[in-house]
């Protein structure tokens, strides 16, 4: 890979911890490939490394205070919104707890907080203090929301130890921003049409038969989409998310209702990611008033819902079509057949009901399947790893 980051604006977030010194590589592999680098340090941060040798790198004014400048005076916000990555190298164990837990007490942990662009870390600490419970949880906070992490090395350490938590060397920072850059752009031009969430299928005006979905799949899909390019439209069942910054939301509660949206906005899509959890089946007739308790239990008969997919491809064969196969035992097998039965270009195999996978997690044990596709594994990512995953390979569909 060797991607021009020409016309890219990086932001260059350094701490306090003695790899400091690699920023200045890494800021001149920037500078070398185009890339105009500005660069934020933490008052500890300046403790191991000048301000002037990034300035020198450069050719920009070093940012050290939020108050340095009279004439910027808020720099965090000028700084985020100039920035298409933002990279913290070294990212230490107290900037990723700030960063994850949301406080915003210097120029560095305001801009984080205020970013929109991408995100990339690279931690380097003691083993002790990278493996320590909090700094793992934080972590993983912040890949959940979108954030890539540049696993540190193991290796000697400043402390004369030897261990996990040396910072990533600049080249491979560098493969990580290339992975980004290349992908801030990548389905510009592409309509993206996903559905999220449960549906309801009313017994009467007070019960309904639903499941776990809480949406946060199809919900992260829609936003990667967008914050790679897409003109992104995502039709939602009931759920307590905020609608993804950039895309079209369309509200919906039925299965029905799902299907109505879905085809009312096919024709424009070129991609239809199915990740919503559709009820199978509805009552076959809805109590007009609320069922009362002392009339003992009421008999109810199901009737089979309409399968979208198989809507779809009845009206539509232009588009790409992804579906999502939630799978408790032969995973693959079964995800294989749904593939093939509805004549999909891609599915989501996902096992639920293992610990860490599922509905109301941050991350699935899954794997995306072709039909090309000979031997698939199961794997364990988190919905963000997911969604980018996804959307690469629907990147790469010609």
């Amino acid at each position: 890979m060797d991607t021009d980051f020409a016309g890219k604006a990086v932001l260059l977030g350094i701490s306090g911890g003695i790899a400091a010194y690699k920023a200045a590589e890494l800021a001149r592999l920037l500078v070398k490939r185009g890339a105009n680098v500005k660069v934020v340090m933490t008052e500890s941060g300046q403790r191991f490394i000048t301000p002037l040798t990034f300035r020198t790198i450069t050719g920009n004014p070093v940012a050290t205070s939020m108050w340095a400048d009279p004439s910027s005076p808020m720099p965090h916000i000028s700084l985020s919104d100039e920035a298409d990555l933002i990279v913290v190298a070294p990212a230490t164990a107290n900037i990723i707890a700030k960063y994850a837990r949301g406080i915003a007490d210097d120029l560095l942990s305001t801009t984080l907080i205020a970013a929109r662009g991408s995100v990339v870390m690279a931690p380097a600490m003691n083993t002790r203090m990278y493996l320590y419970p909090a700094t793992r949880e934080n972590l993983d906070t912040l890949r959940g929301r979108g954030v890539t992490i540049v696993d540190p090395c193991e290796g000697g350490l400043a402390c004369l130890e030897e261990g996990v938590g040396r910072m990533a060397e600049p080249a491979a920072i560098m493969e990580a921003l290339e992975r980004e850059a290349t992908r801030a752009a990548d389905l510009v031009g592409l309509r993206v049409l996903v559905s999220a969430g449960p549906t309801r299928e009313f017994i009467d005006p007070v019960r309904f038969i639903s499941n776990p979905s809480t949406g946060r799949m199809g919900f992260t899909v829609a936003d990667r989409a967008a914050r790679r390019g897409a003109d992104v439209t995502l039709i939602a069942g009931p759920t307590e998310l905020a609608p993804p910054a950039g895309a079209k939301v369309v509200n919906v509660v039925s299965a029905d209702d799902m299907k109505a949206a879905v085809l009312d906005n096919i024709d424009d899509a070129d991609v239809l990611v199915m990740a919503a959890a559709v009820a199978d089946y509805r009552p076959a007739e809805v109590a007009p008033r609320k069922t009362k308790k002392r009339d003992g239990v009421p008999r109810m008969e199901l009737i089979p819902t309409d399968d979208i997919l198989t809507e779809v491809r009845k009206l539509n064969r232009k588009t790409v079509v992804v579906g999502f196969a939630a799978e408790t035992d032969h995973v693959i097998e079964n995800a294989k057949q749904k593939l093939l039965e509805k004549g999909l270009d891609l599915i989501v195999a996902n096992k639920v009901g293992e610990p860490g996978s599922g509905f109301a997690t941050q991350t699935d044990l899954a794997a995306i399947i072709s039909s090309s596709d000979e031997e698939p594994e199961l794997s364990m990512v988190s919905k963000v790893e997911l969604a980018d995953l996804l959307l690469d390979r629907v990147a790469a569909l010609d």
